[in-house]
Protein backbone atom coordinates (compact mmCIF):
# COMPACT_ATOMS: atom_id res chain seq x y z
CA UNK A 1 0.00 0.00 0.00
CA UNK A 2 2.96 2.33 0.50
CA UNK A 3 3.59 2.16 -3.23
CA UNK A 4 -0.07 3.00 -3.84
CA UNK A 5 -0.11 6.10 -1.60
CA UNK A 6 3.08 7.30 -3.25
CA UNK A 7 0.98 7.63 -6.43
CA UNK A 8 -2.10 9.38 -4.95
CA UNK A 9 -2.91 11.29 -1.75
CA UNK A 10 -5.91 10.65 0.49
CA UNK A 11 -7.55 13.94 -0.57
CA UNK A 12 -7.10 13.13 -4.25
CA UNK A 13 -8.57 9.68 -3.61
CA UNK A 14 -11.70 11.29 -2.13
CA UNK A 15 -12.07 13.47 -5.24
CA UNK A 16 -11.60 10.37 -7.40
CA UNK A 17 -14.48 8.69 -5.52
CA UNK A 18 -16.74 11.64 -6.36
CA UNK A 19 -15.80 11.47 -10.04
CA UNK A 20 -16.45 7.71 -10.10
CA UNK A 21 -19.89 8.25 -8.53
CA UNK A 22 -20.78 10.80 -11.22
CA UNK A 23 -19.42 8.54 -13.97
CA UNK A 24 -21.44 5.58 -12.71
CA UNK A 25 -24.63 7.66 -12.54
CA UNK A 26 -24.29 8.85 -16.13
CA UNK A 27 -23.52 5.32 -17.30
CA UNK A 28 -26.49 3.90 -15.45
CA UNK A 29 -28.78 6.38 -17.19
CA UNK A 30 -27.51 6.30 -20.81
CA UNK A 31 -25.30 3.19 -20.87
CA UNK A 32 -21.87 4.70 -21.53
CA UNK A 33 -19.39 7.49 -20.71
CA UNK A 34 -17.96 6.02 -17.49
CA UNK A 35 -14.42 5.63 -18.94
CA UNK A 36 -14.63 9.06 -20.60
CA UNK A 37 -15.66 10.83 -17.39
CA UNK A 38 -13.19 8.91 -15.24
CA UNK A 39 -10.13 9.31 -17.44
CA UNK A 40 -10.91 12.98 -18.18
CA UNK A 41 -11.64 13.89 -14.58
CA UNK A 42 -8.85 11.89 -12.98
CA UNK A 43 -6.24 13.09 -15.47
CA UNK A 44 -6.73 16.64 -14.18
CA UNK A 45 -4.89 15.84 -10.93
CA UNK A 46 -3.18 12.44 -11.25
CA UNK A 47 -0.89 10.86 -13.84
CA UNK A 48 -2.74 9.75 -17.01
CA UNK A 49 -1.34 6.23 -16.63
CA UNK A 50 -2.81 5.93 -13.12
CA UNK A 51 -6.13 7.33 -14.39
CA UNK A 52 -6.18 4.68 -17.11
CA UNK A 53 -5.43 1.94 -14.58
CA UNK A 54 -8.14 3.29 -12.26
CA UNK A 55 -10.95 3.00 -14.78
CA UNK A 56 -10.25 -0.62 -15.82
CA UNK A 57 -11.95 -2.60 -13.02
CA UNK A 58 -14.93 -0.22 -12.49
CA UNK A 59 -15.50 -0.41 -16.25
CA UNK A 60 -15.36 -4.20 -16.18
CA UNK A 61 -17.78 -4.58 -13.24
CA UNK A 62 -20.34 -1.95 -14.31
CA UNK A 63 -20.48 -3.18 -17.89
CA UNK A 64 -21.34 -6.70 -16.87
CA UNK A 65 -23.94 -5.39 -14.45
CA UNK A 66 -25.42 -3.52 -17.40
CA UNK A 67 -25.15 -6.46 -19.82
CA UNK A 68 -26.91 -8.89 -17.46
CA UNK A 69 -29.70 -6.56 -16.30
CA UNK A 70 -32.27 -8.41 -18.48
CA UNK A 71 -30.71 -11.83 -17.89
CA UNK A 72 -28.05 -14.04 -19.46
CA UNK A 73 -30.20 -15.12 -22.42
CA UNK A 74 -30.72 -11.57 -23.64
CA UNK A 75 -27.03 -10.79 -23.17
CA UNK A 76 -26.05 -13.87 -25.20
CA UNK A 77 -28.43 -12.85 -28.00
CA UNK A 78 -26.75 -9.42 -28.15
CA UNK A 79 -23.32 -11.08 -28.14
CA UNK A 80 -24.33 -13.23 -31.10
CA UNK A 81 -25.88 -10.34 -33.03
CA UNK A 82 -22.82 -8.08 -32.74
CA UNK A 83 -20.13 -10.77 -32.92
CA UNK A 84 -18.32 -9.16 -35.88
CA UNK A 85 -18.18 -5.81 -34.09
CA UNK A 86 -16.81 -7.49 -30.97
CA UNK A 87 -14.20 -9.55 -32.79
CA UNK A 88 -12.84 -6.59 -34.75
CA UNK A 89 -12.84 -4.43 -31.64
CA UNK A 90 -11.03 -7.07 -29.60
CA UNK A 91 -8.24 -7.51 -32.14
CA UNK A 92 -7.60 -3.79 -32.55
CA UNK A 93 -7.88 -3.08 -28.83
CA UNK A 94 -5.21 -5.66 -28.03
CA UNK A 95 -2.93 -4.30 -30.74
CA UNK A 96 -3.33 -0.62 -29.86
CA UNK A 97 -2.98 -1.15 -26.09
CA UNK A 98 0.64 -2.14 -26.60
CA UNK A 99 1.30 1.29 -28.14
CA UNK A 100 -0.16 3.28 -25.23
CA UNK A 101 3.28 4.41 -23.99
CA UNK A 102 4.77 5.32 -27.36
CA UNK A 103 1.96 6.55 -29.64
CA UNK A 104 0.83 10.20 -29.30
CA UNK A 105 -2.81 10.19 -28.26
CA UNK A 106 -3.67 13.62 -29.69
CA UNK A 107 -4.08 12.36 -33.26
CA UNK A 108 -6.40 9.56 -32.16
CA UNK A 109 -8.52 11.89 -30.04
CA UNK A 110 -8.96 14.28 -32.96
CA UNK A 111 -9.68 11.46 -35.39
CA UNK A 112 -12.58 10.17 -33.31
CA UNK A 113 -13.76 13.40 -31.67
CA UNK A 114 -14.34 15.17 -34.99
CA UNK A 115 -16.65 12.59 -36.64
CA UNK A 116 -18.54 11.89 -33.40
CA UNK A 117 -19.19 15.60 -32.78
CA UNK A 118 -20.32 16.10 -36.37
CA UNK A 119 -22.64 13.08 -36.17
CA UNK A 120 -24.31 14.35 -33.00
CA UNK A 121 -24.71 17.92 -34.23
CA UNK A 122 -26.40 16.68 -37.39
CA UNK A 123 -28.72 14.46 -35.33
CA UNK A 124 -29.62 17.32 -32.99
CA UNK A 125 -30.36 19.56 -36.01
CA UNK A 126 -32.73 16.94 -37.38
CA UNK A 127 -30.55 15.69 -40.24
CA UNK A 128 -31.26 11.92 -40.48
CA UNK A 129 -28.18 9.72 -40.34
CA UNK A 130 -29.50 6.19 -40.05
CA UNK A 131 -28.56 2.66 -40.99
CA UNK A 132 -31.59 0.58 -41.93
CA UNK A 133 -29.51 -2.61 -41.88
CA UNK A 134 -25.85 -2.88 -40.89
CA UNK A 135 -23.51 -4.59 -43.34
CA UNK A 136 -20.68 -6.83 -42.15
CA UNK A 137 -18.12 -4.40 -43.60
CA UNK A 138 -19.54 -1.41 -41.71
CA UNK A 139 -19.79 -3.40 -38.48
CA UNK A 140 -16.18 -4.55 -38.73
CA UNK A 141 -14.94 -1.04 -39.57
CA UNK A 142 -16.74 0.60 -36.65
CA UNK A 143 -15.67 -2.18 -34.28
CA UNK A 144 -12.04 -1.87 -35.37
CA UNK A 145 -12.11 1.89 -34.92
CA UNK A 146 -13.68 1.61 -31.45
CA UNK A 147 -11.07 -0.98 -30.42
CA UNK A 148 -8.22 1.12 -31.76
CA UNK A 149 -9.11 4.20 -29.72
CA UNK A 150 -10.10 2.09 -26.72
CA UNK A 151 -6.75 0.37 -26.38
CA UNK A 152 -4.89 3.67 -26.44
CA UNK A 153 -7.14 5.79 -24.24
CA UNK A 154 -9.51 3.42 -22.40
CA UNK A 155 -12.42 5.25 -24.09
CA UNK A 156 -14.22 3.26 -26.79
CA UNK A 157 -17.81 4.31 -26.19
CA UNK A 158 -18.46 7.19 -28.64
CA UNK A 159 -18.15 5.28 -31.95
CA UNK A 160 -20.15 2.39 -30.50
CA UNK A 161 -22.96 4.67 -29.30
CA UNK A 162 -23.01 6.58 -32.59
CA UNK A 163 -23.36 3.27 -34.44
CA UNK A 164 -26.18 1.98 -32.22
CA UNK A 165 -27.97 5.34 -32.39
CA UNK A 166 -27.77 5.31 -36.19
CA UNK A 167 -29.39 1.86 -36.12
CA UNK A 168 -32.29 3.28 -34.09
CA UNK A 169 -31.77 0.74 -31.31
CA UNK A 170 -34.52 0.60 -28.64
CA UNK A 171 -33.32 2.04 -25.32
CA UNK A 172 -33.34 -1.14 -23.21
CA UNK A 173 -31.67 -3.12 -25.97
CA UNK A 174 -29.12 -0.35 -26.54
CA UNK A 175 -28.19 -0.33 -22.85
CA UNK A 176 -27.80 -4.13 -22.89
CA UNK A 177 -25.84 -4.22 -26.16
CA UNK A 178 -23.51 -1.50 -24.93
CA UNK A 179 -22.95 -3.47 -21.74
CA UNK A 180 -22.08 -6.64 -23.69
CA UNK A 181 -19.79 -4.84 -26.13
CA UNK A 182 -18.06 -2.79 -23.46
CA UNK A 183 -17.90 -5.75 -21.08
CA UNK A 184 -16.01 -7.85 -23.61
CA UNK A 185 -13.80 -4.88 -24.37
CA UNK A 186 -13.16 -4.33 -20.66
CA UNK A 187 -11.86 -7.89 -20.28
CA UNK A 188 -9.56 -7.31 -23.23
CA UNK A 189 -8.46 -3.95 -21.79
CA UNK A 190 -7.60 -5.55 -18.44
CA UNK A 191 -5.40 -8.24 -19.95
CA UNK A 192 -3.89 -5.86 -22.49
CA UNK A 193 -2.78 -3.46 -19.77
CA UNK A 194 -1.48 -6.21 -17.53
CA UNK A 195 0.79 -6.84 -20.50
CA UNK A 196 1.56 -3.15 -21.06
CA UNK A 197 2.43 -2.61 -17.38
CA UNK A 198 -0.30 -0.01 -16.75
CA UNK A 199 -2.14 -2.45 -14.45
CA UNK A 200 0.37 -3.62 -11.84
CA UNK A 201 0.49 -4.16 -8.05
CA UNK A 202 0.99 -0.44 -7.32
CA UNK A 203 -2.03 0.68 -9.39
CA UNK A 204 -4.38 -2.26 -8.75
CA UNK A 205 -5.71 -0.99 -5.35
CA UNK A 206 -6.84 2.28 -6.95
CA UNK A 207 -8.87 0.44 -9.56
CA UNK A 208 -10.41 -1.84 -6.92
CA UNK A 209 -11.42 1.07 -4.67
CA UNK A 210 -13.17 2.92 -7.50
CA UNK A 211 -15.54 -0.03 -8.05
CA UNK A 212 -17.66 0.96 -5.01
CA UNK A 213 -18.66 4.52 -6.03
CA UNK A 214 -19.04 3.45 -9.67
CA UNK A 215 -21.51 0.68 -8.73
CA UNK A 216 -23.44 3.04 -6.45
CA UNK A 217 -23.69 5.51 -9.33
CA UNK A 218 -24.93 2.74 -11.64
CA UNK A 219 -27.78 2.04 -9.21
CA UNK A 220 -28.77 5.73 -9.13
CA UNK A 221 -28.51 6.06 -12.90
CA UNK A 222 -30.50 2.87 -13.48
CA UNK A 223 -33.45 4.32 -11.56
CA UNK A 224 -33.29 7.47 -13.70
CA UNK A 225 -33.13 5.35 -16.89
CA UNK A 226 -36.33 3.50 -15.95
CA UNK A 227 -38.21 6.80 -15.60
CA UNK A 228 -37.46 8.23 -19.08
CA UNK A 229 -39.05 7.35 -22.44
CA UNK A 230 -37.32 6.52 -25.76
CA UNK A 231 -37.31 10.12 -27.06
CA UNK A 232 -35.81 11.53 -23.86
CA UNK A 233 -33.31 8.67 -23.77
CA UNK A 234 -32.14 9.46 -27.31
CA UNK A 235 -31.79 13.16 -26.52
CA UNK A 236 -29.87 12.41 -23.32
CA UNK A 237 -27.64 9.99 -25.20
CA UNK A 238 -26.89 12.55 -27.91
CA UNK A 239 -26.08 15.24 -25.35
CA UNK A 240 -23.67 12.98 -23.46
CA UNK A 241 -22.20 11.84 -26.78
CA UNK A 242 -21.71 15.48 -27.83
CA UNK A 243 -19.87 16.18 -24.58
CA UNK A 244 -17.74 13.10 -25.23
CA UNK A 245 -16.87 14.26 -28.74
CA UNK A 246 -16.04 17.79 -27.60
CA UNK A 247 -13.93 16.42 -24.76
CA UNK A 248 -11.97 14.25 -27.18
CA UNK A 249 -11.38 17.29 -29.40
CA UNK A 250 -10.22 19.26 -26.38
CA UNK A 251 -7.78 16.54 -25.39
CA UNK A 252 -6.56 16.25 -28.97
CA UNK A 253 -5.87 19.99 -29.19
CA UNK A 254 -4.05 20.21 -25.84
CA UNK A 255 -0.31 20.59 -26.25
Amino acid sequence: MDAFFSLISASDLAIAFGIALLAGTVKGMVGFALPMILVSGLSLFIAPELALAGLILPTLVTNWMQALRQGGGAAFASLKRFRLFLLAGLVFLLLSAQMVRVLPQQVMFLAIGGPVTLFVLLQLMGVPLTLAKPTPRVEVMVGAFAGLIGGISGVWGPPTVAYLTALGTEKSEQIRVQGVIYGMGAFALLFAHIGSGVMRPATLPFSILLIVPAVLGMWIGGMLHDRIDQRVFKQATLIVLLLAGLNLLRRGLML
